[in-house]
């Protein structure tokens, strides 16, 4: 029989500076003299009086756990002034504190959430709140410029400003997103939406790495934190990179051999919404896809905040969904160290636009190629497959009518002769020149069927004037060869046989990313347009190759001409 919840409402927590924060509190019985309880707390900018919060609030709370979900500043029924992150921290940490102190706490406070909500957990954890003893986070943002590193805001950005704008959640579905992510330039694209929105301008007004981001960057201080942490993303996840990327960080840089030792990675074939569906666009990854997460979590926090462990602690580290062979994996270590990195390199006789032409991916070394050549035209920009909102970019969708386009490259491998696991990070090396001042380069790594499915699992971008990193801008002297390297994130799949590994090359991924209009203009405020003439090298001096992580017990690497 379920026991008694109990909960009060909008209580007003403290902060130091004298604003109050609202929150509800969950009980799992009607509190005894004397009686104590672990708290979970749980910190949010969409409105705790939600039914999705009401579902972890009572299971937990059913489960021994007194649970808090909390407005954060600005937001709901909290006081004081909403700037995405600004308060994050010391508010976090004052929260905390205001949790181990109740009298029906034991002291022990634990931390969850998702998105937004995992972000600002380790934005407290910098603090060292001294009652935290855990965290469970979930689809996190990286530090800026991680996701996105283009200098300006993913467009669907814009979309979140405007779910969040004022106190309640806005009904971003209900604007017609398309042709405002065509307009120019970008620092008045909030009008063109219909709103006024200060903070999208103040952003774009930052197109460095500057002191402004620095105030809200956590992932090069992983050394502060001593504490056990749950990393919980999909491979389909558009923030997927902050999860693997958190948990190596951990791993390796945590502040005591004790943290580094209790990190735990989950990564299922989701989206952004864990958990949610087997289900991602138009891919089924089986029954097996779904999980009981809500125990996952229990048995964690139990652990940590219990001191119950039931042999959690002592499983391997990474929970890993290889998808392809669609079954779950566990490993001591993500990425695995039996993983060794192979290049795959890029192959023409100087005409792979589309998927018509003649490049190939293979593990010779190119010799005397001919270059691969297309013109970009920000007019006409590839398009990358998505929503229209930021509440889901991308997923395993079908690229095939996308290289019909002849300013898209298209480099595949002949088909594999048995199946071949990749699992962990992915990159490419690219050998590029330009006639334009600043550009942009893509690439999308895809699983071409038997059947003609042509899958999408990961992808990323260079801005030419970051090649060098955030911090240090620099214009491209036109038609001068540079060395790219493109970080596609990372992955566990399995290309079964006769599959076939395949590489897209272009110059834009819209709306995912704002187009880079050629000119090296200020990139807020720019509304010309130029053409421009790009160049792949793929030859003895300029090896340009896809960088796979692959798993030699699942793939000889000594067969692997047997293509």
């Amino acid at each position: 029989m379920q026991k008694k919840i109990l909960a009060q409402y909008n209580v007003r927590v403290p902060m130091r500076d004298g604003v109050t924060l609202s929150a509800d509190i969950f009980f799992p019985t009607e509190v005894k003299r004397g009686e104590r309880f672990p708290v979970i707390l749980a910190r949010t900018p969409y409105n705790k009086n939600q039914k999705t919060y009401f579902e972890p609030a009572r299971y937990f709370a059913a489960r021994g756990y007194v649970y808090v979900t909390m407005d954060v500043r600005g937001r709901g029924d909290s006081d004081g002034e909403f700037i995405p992150y600004r308060n994050e921290g010391v508010d976090g940490y004052d929260a905390i504190e205001w949790c181990a102190a109740q009298k029906w706490s034991s002291g022990s406070v634990g931390t969850l959430g998702a998105s937004y909500l995992g972000r600002i957990q380790w934005l407290a954890a910098l603090h060292q709140p001294p009652h935290l003893k855990t965290m469970i986070v979930l689809v996190t943002p990286s530090d800026p410029f991680v996701e996105t590193p283009t200098g300006v805001p993913g467009l669907q950005h814009l979309c979140w400003f405007y779910l969040v704008n004022g106190r309640l959640r806005q009904p971003m579905d209900e604007i017609f997103w398309d042709p405002v992510y065509e307009h120019l330039p970008l620092t008045t694209m909030d009008k063109r939406a219909g709103m006024d929105l200060p903070l999208w301008r103040k952003e774009l007004r930052h197109v460095t790495l500057d002191a402004y981001w620095r105030a809200i960057c956590y992932q090069d201080q992983f050394e502060k934190i001593n504490l056990p942490v749950m990393h919980i993303s999909g491979w389909y996840d558009d923030e997927q990179i902050g999860t693997p990327r958190n948990f190596i960080g951990m791993t390796t840089r945590g502040a005591t051999e004790f943290a580094r030792r209790n990190q735990k990675l989950l990564m299922g074939p989701w989206g952004h919404a864990v958990n949610a569906s087997q289900k991602v666009g138009a891919v089924d990854f089986g029954a097996d896809a779904l999980i009981d997460l809500r125990g996952y979590e229990l048995r964690w926090f139990d652990a940590w905040l219990k001191n119950q462990d039931d042999g959690i602690t002592r499983e391997p580290a990474a929970r890993l969904f290889v998808m392809g062979e669609n079954k779950w994996r566990d490993e001591a270590e993500f990425p695995p160290a039996r993983a060794q990195f192979v290049n795959f390199y890029l192959h023409s006789a100087g005409n792979a636009n589309s998927r018509y032409g003649d490049g190939t991916l293979a593990l010779e070394i190119p010799r005397a190629e001919k270059p691969d050549r297309y013109m970009y035209d920000p007019a006409r920009p590839t398009p990358y497959i998505t929503d229209a909102t930021s509440s889901q970019i991308g997923g395993p969708d079908d690229y095939t009518a996308i290289q019909q386009r002849g300013d898209v490259l298209v480099y595949v491998s002949a088909p594999l002769e048995r199946a071949l696991t990749v699992m962990g990070p992915v990159r490419v090396i690219l050998y590029a020149a330009s006639s334009a001042r600043d550009t942009d380069f893509t690439a999308l790594w895809f699983d071409a069927h038997p059947n003609g499915f042509r899958q999408r699992l990961c992808d990323g971008i260079v801005r030419a004037r970051y090649r060098n990193g955030m911090t240090k801008p620099a214009l491209l002297t036109p038609r001068k060869i540079y060395k790219y390297e493109i970080d596609l994130w990372y992955i566990a799949h399995v290309f079964q046989k006769n599959h076939r590994i395949g590489l897209q090359i272009a110059s834009a991924a819209f709306p995912k990313y704002a187009r880079n209009l050629n000119t090296g203009g200020a990139l807020a405020t720019e509304t010309k347009m130029r053409q421009a003439e790009q160049t792949i090298y793929h030859d003895a001096a300029h090896p340009s190759a896809l960088i796979l992580s692959v798993v030699p017990a699942a793939w000889r690497l000594d067969a692997a001409r047997e293509f």
